[in-house]
Parts: structure tokens; C-alpha cells; sequence
């Protein structure tokens, strides 16, 4: 079994993790915006993700039979549970808020909640003195992702006012029924990137791509309140604060949950039977909302999903970044602080990346959305250095 020791080795586990954790939520963002249902993608991303961390248990750990620790076992299974609830809110919400925002605003809650409960769960490790201030660095970034939110939300309602003249002085809510009427007038709807033929091709970034983009997707948002993605967003951010420190507590037991003389689970356990458990709920949930959808999304059945090949290979990528982010996150967890661990929830830094890259968010957009944007990565960079500068050593 393969156990990270070094602060260094620590280190690189959770800016690996950082990568893979930022980058999964960009690829099932587009699998949404292309069309595809939500319920197949997370599907198929839940299953290849459970799979990723049995191949991990088996080849640098072991699973373990957990009889005689089945309290930390529990523990770990309610981790899981946290974290399908969270990425599945966030699946929801980043067709309402976006994706950098949405990121932003649950990443946020997870460092503020999730790593002061771990600071204090690893016995202080961590020098407060320079973890403290990261957290604050990621109140900040909150702050100005907000911000960037609301001014982007100002230079949108532009685009679409300036369409035609009957949306000039219409409010976006007051709107939405008019954008409705000119999507469902295109006889032949447009690629987003590509367009039908190359005359066609689409502005990224203009009043015509968003509408060809509401039309395309497979949530719909216009018309909708934008409160609803925000609610959704302040609950998984909740979930993603709490998956953490409880499967610090499985790999840890603080709490003294087992008998005396009985090892502590390991990291490579734990992490199987938090992975199986994240599985376990995102098979019920999506299983549900196949036949009873939400958010006005249309019914589909667990043949339609078997057939749906459509995108498979991207939620299957998707998944197994997911799987092996988790893992150097915990892994990292385990030898340097589960605080310090927490950097990773930084990956909006990586989200907006893929977010602008290949979306093409924030294209076209004002001066003053640019400004904020650049300083709302600068501030993720300075939480990130000053949370991985806190990192101490576990004794064993």
C-alpha cells in the first residue's frame, strides 16, 4: 500500500487535485449546453467515478473488509452522500448561474465552513495564523465573483435588449416569452460553435448565440428566477462543507467512534466505501428523476439512458477526473491537514478557464466585467498559495 508521507509529495497530490476537480464540472457543463439530460450524465459520471476508486483501492491501496471499524465506514459513506447531493445541486445550478459563479459561491462555502471544522478536527495542525487569512482571501473572491455576476448579468440583459426593438424596453424577466417566440421561429437551428455552414457561424458571445444557446440546452432558464439557481447553489455548497470533515473523521476517529486497539480505516478504504456510497445515491436520485423530472426537463426511462450514447465518452472523462481528484485530495489530506487539503476548492481557477476557453464566457463582455473577472482569479491564487503555506505534517 502506497501511503503519501512527505509534505512535498502532499503537496503535489492536492495541485493534481485542483486540476482534475476543476475540470470535470467544465465537461459536463457542455454536455448540458449540447442537450444532453442531466439524469444520463450523471449516470454515467457516478459509475465511472465509483469504478476510478475501486481501481485506486486496488492498485496503489486496499479495500479492506471494515468488520471490525464499520463506525468510521459509516462516516465515510456519509461523506459520500455529501458530495453526491453537492454535485448533483451543482449539475442544476450552473445552467442558472454559470458555471465560474456557481464555483465560485459553493468553493467559497466549503472553505469558510468545511475548513474551519477540519482545522480543528486535525488537532490544529495548521498554522492558524496563515490559514485564517486564506480563508478570508476566499471571502473576498466571493465578494468579487459576485461582482463579476452581476455586472456579466448587466452586459447579457444589453445583448438581448438590443436584438430587436420589441426587447428594448423590456426587463429580462418581462422578455423571456419573446426570446421563447424568436428561438422556436428558427426552422433550422444552428451549432452553437459550428453553425449549420460556415456563413452561419455564430458570434460566441452575441445575442444570437445566447438564444441559439437557451434553445440548444438541456435546462431551460429564461424566464426562470435566478434565486432558484442561487438556492441551489447555497446548498451544495453546504454539502460540499461537510463531505470533508467527515471523512476526516472516518480516516482519523476523533471521536473515538472505535474500540481500543482496533487501526484507524485507511485512506484508501475509506475512500472506496465513500465512493460507494456516492454512487449509491446518485443511482437513486437520477433513476427518480428519469421518470419524474425536474425543472420542466422531459421524462426518459432507464432504456432511453442505455441508448443515449450521445456525450457517454465525455461523462465517462468526466467521472474518472472526478474519481482521481478525490483521491489526491484525500490522499494529500492525510500527510499535510485536511485545512490545508481544502486548497482544491479553489478550482474555480480551473473552471473559469474551461468556462472561457470553451464556452466562451465572459466573451464580448464590458471593461469593467473584465477588471473584476482578472481580479477575482488573482485573489483564488493568493487563497490557494496562502492555503497550501499552512499545510503541517500529521504525526503518526
Amino acid at each position: 500500500m502506497y501511503v503519501i508521507e512527505s509534505k512535498g509529495a502532499a503537496i503535489i497530490c492536492m495541485l493534481l487535485a485542483l486540476v482534475f476537480l476543476g475540470t470535470w464540472p467544465a465537461i459536463l457543463a457542455h454536455l448540458e449546453r449540447r442537450g444532453r439530460l442531466p439524469q444520463h450524465t450523471y449516470l454515467d459520471y457516478s459509475l465511472t467515478n465509483f469504478l476510478t476508486a475501486v481501481a485506486i483501492a486496488l492498485t496503489v491501496g486496499q479495500i479492506g473488509d471494515g468488520k471490525d471499524n464499520w463506525p468510521c465506514v459509516l462516516m465515510a459513506m456519509v461523506g459520500g452522500v455529501f458530495l453526491s447531493l453537492g454535485n448533483l445541486s451543482t449539475q442544476y445550478a450552473w445552467a442558472f448561474v454559470g458555471l465560474s459563479v456557481t464555483e465560485v459561491i459553493t468553493s467559497s462555502i466549503a472553505v469558510v465552513l468545511g475548513t474551519t471544522l477540519n482545522y480543528f478536527l486535525d488537532d490544529r495542525i495548521n498554522r492558524a495564523e496563515i490559514l485564517f487569512p486564506g480563508v478570508g482571501c476566499f471571502l473576498v473572491a466571493v465578494f468579487l465573483g459576485s461582482a463579476v455576476h452581476s455586472s456579466n448579468a448587466a452586459d447579457i440583459t444589453a445583448k438581448l435588449s438590443s436584438l430587436s426593438d420589441s426587447c428594448k424596453d423590456s426587463s429580462a424577466a418581462d422578455g423571456a416569452s419573446d426570446y421563447r417566440e424568436i428561438v422556436s421561429s428558427k426552422d433550422d437551428v444552428k451549432d452553437l460553435e459550428h453553425g449549420s455552414n460556415k456563413e452561419e457561424k455564430v458570434r460566441v458571445g452575441s445575442a444570437d448565440y445566447l438564444i441559439e444557446l437557451e434553445h440548444n440546452r438541456a435546462i431551460k432558464v429564461f424566464g426562470k428566477s435566478i434565486w432558484l439557481g442561487l438556492s441551489i447553489t447555497f446548498f451544495a455548497g453546504v454539502c460540499y462543507s461537510l463531505f470533508s470533515p467527515t471523512f476526516n473523521l472516518a480516516t482519523n476517529n476523533q471521536w473515538h467512534m472505535m474500540k481500543r486497539g482496533v487501526p484507524d480505516l485507511v485512506v484508501y478504504t475509506a475512500f472506496f466505501y465513500f465512493s460507494l456510497s456516492f454512487f449509491f445515491i446518485a443511482l437513486v436520485l437520477n433513476v427518480w428523476f428519469l421518470y419524474h423530472p425536474v425543472l420542466n426537463l422531459p421524462k426518459s426511462s432507464i432504456t432511453s439512458y442505455l441508448k443515449d450514447w450521445k456525450g457517454r465518452n465525455w461523462a465517462v472523462l468526466a467521472g474518472i477526473c472526478c474519481g482521481v481528484g478525490n483521491g489526491l485530495q484525500f490522499m494529500g489530506g492525510q500527510a499535510a491537514g485536511y485545512a490545508a487539503a481544502d486548497c482544491v476548492q479553489a478550482l474555480p481557477l480551473v473552471s473559469t478557464f474551461w468556462g472561457i476557453l470553451c464556452f466562451g464566457e465572459y466573451r464580448r463582455s464590458s471593461r469593467r466585467t473584465y477588471v473584476l473577472l482578472v481580479s477575482m482569479l488573482l485573489m483564488f491564487v493568493v487563497a490557494v498559495a496562502v492555503l497550501i503555506a499552512s499545510s503541517g505534517h500529521r504525526r503518526t
